[in-house]
């Protein structure tokens, strides 16, 4: 059932990242500035973000298999309906539809692991799971370039819905999710019941801490990988569509096996949060040297130690888990959740301006788009190592 699952957030991972390939080929046909292009990326991860609570809430009252099955006919509809796109205003129509109906694809994925795998085993079960969803990252790789080169985006967005149907049967043949006999009684609850109960999330004050850091660390990574790498290594070293897709494969090859690795290494609840703070220092200094480097090799080599380096989220997650009692994990997930894709939204919008700005103004787009990030990661940093820590990691 889990794998059936995790076909779904793997298409989710293709979704959040094909702009990085397809970025040249909508520029060309619709004439989309740096600033359109960011909102373009961008609006995945806001329909995305904006649906966590409510998915939350439904994954509670109604199971994960309802919900998945319920959703996801969005997403092929949104990339069919990208695949046809007449002009940039039905494009963003299409990535609207794909991030609603994308939007479980990860909560149903680390829901099932947080209920039906021991507590001290959820890093390790989680990194799996995000690396396994990394797979989709693979096509909008090389794969994604190669049909873009020969066949146009258009093929590209076509392929991903006829993926992303077959996906959905799978999930409705295979997921047939049994009920806890302990689980709480949630599906009682109102959906206004429900949403103060998410409120109330926003009263702890360690909550703050982890949702400044969560909507920084994967929206740096998902702003290079899934927006910036194509255009960056194209404009600033001359490399192809083909290049760039290979330096995006090799990178997603690393993305699948670094969630595993940190989430075999996880210290524990009392050591897991200075890691994170330290990792996610490391990545905004590798983002401040990314942007003053003028070296291809180098900078590639630094991309896929960004690469490596990006696998501490699944730390993020557990600590996420670990940070709320039992009957608050699914709220906090949801909510953890939200905010990554929200900060995503933001991240890749924010640095489409930048990069507008930054041309406007006689600057290289991608020094001052990279600077960005890793001012905006560093701070975040900062916030997550000085603001309090939940009472349960002081036990």
């Amino acid at each position: 059932m889990l794998l059936a699952l995790l076909s779904g957030f793997a298409l989710s991972q293709a979704y959040r990242t094909v702009t990085a390939i397809v970025a040249p080929g909508l520029q060309q046909d619709f004439g989309l500035s740096t600033q359109s292009l960011g909102a373009f990326a961008g609006l995945f991860g806001l329909s995305f973000g904006m649906a966590q609570l409510l998915m939350g809430i439904a994954l509670d009252r109604y199971g994960l298999r309802p919900v998945v099955l319920a959703t996801a006919p969005l997403s092929i509809a949104g990339a069919a309906l990208s695949a046809l796109a007449p002009s940039h205003g039905w494009l963003m129509v299409g990535q609207l539809l794909i991030g609603v109906g994308c939007s479980p694809a990860l909560l149903v994925c680390t829901l099932f692991v947080a209920r039906h795998f021991p507590a001290d085993r959820f890093s390790f079960f989680s990194g799996l799971c995000l690396g396994l969803g990394g797979l989709g990252l693979l096509f909008t790789g090389t794969p994604l370039a190669w049909v873009v080169q020969h066949w146009g985006w258009r093929t590209g967005f076509a392929i991903l819905a006829v993926l992303s149907a077959l996906s959905w049967l799978l999930i409705f043949a295979m997921v047939h999710e049994p009920r806890a006999p302990d689980a709480p009684p949630r599906a009682q609850e109102s959906w206004g019941q429900a949403l103060r109960g998410f409120a109330a999330l926003f009263t702890l004050p360690h909550t703050w801490g982890i949702l400044v850091l969560g909507m920084s660390c994967y929206a740096a990574f998902l702003s290079l990988r899934g927006l910036w790498l194509g255009p960056l290594l194209i404009d600033r070293f001359g490399f192809t569509l083909i290049d760039s897709g290979n330096v995006a494969l090799v990178l997603s090859v690393i993305s699948l096996f670094a969630p595993g690795s940190f989430g075999r290494m996880d210290p524990g609840p009392l050591r897991r949060r200075g890691w994170v703070a330290n990792a996610s220092l490391l990545m905004a200094a590798m983002f401040a040297v990314m942007a003053v480097l003028q070296h291809a090799g180098a900078t590639v080599a630094l991309m896929l130690l960004l690469g490596m380096l990006w696998g501490f989220s699944v730390l993020q997650y557990a600590d996420v888990r670990a940070s709320y009692p039992s009957e608050l994990t699914g709220r906090a997930l949801s909510l953890f959740t939200m905010a990554m894709f929200l900060g995503v939204a933001l991240m890749q919008s924010a640095t489409g301006v930048v990069a507008g700005w930054a041309a406007s103004a006689g600057i290289e787009p991608y020094r001052a788009v990279l600077f960005t990030i890793a001012g905006w990661v560093a701070l975040a940093s900062m916030a997550f190592r000085f603001l309090p820590a939940s009472p349960l990691l002081r036990r």
